[in-house]
């Protein structure tokens, strides 16, 4: 039986899917990492990540890093 030309498509999107990580950096200089989705769960107060080292507030929409896993085994920055 063929596989479905969805399900093959499913698999190539997999595998192009990148691994990602967003760094906020803060004036302490403390830089820690939020999830993919944070914006879109919780409360919009919620979404302030609080600094784990000085306990600054930060609203990562702001100053978002965004970093990309390379497929030669590196991480680079993708988009600031």
């Amino acid at each position: 039986m063929k596989p479905s030309s969805t399900s093959r498509n499913k698999k190539t999107s997999d595998k192009n899917a990148r691994l990602r990580m967003f760094l906020v950096p803060c004036s302490c200089g403390m830089t820690f990492a939020v999830a993919e989705n944070y914006d879109r769960q919780g409360t919009a107060w919620s979404r302030y990540m609080v600094c784990p080292g000085c306990g600054k507030r930060h609203d990562p929409k702001n100053r978002l890093l965004q970093i990309g896993f390379q497929a030669e085994g590196y991480w680079t920055v993708d988009d600031c």
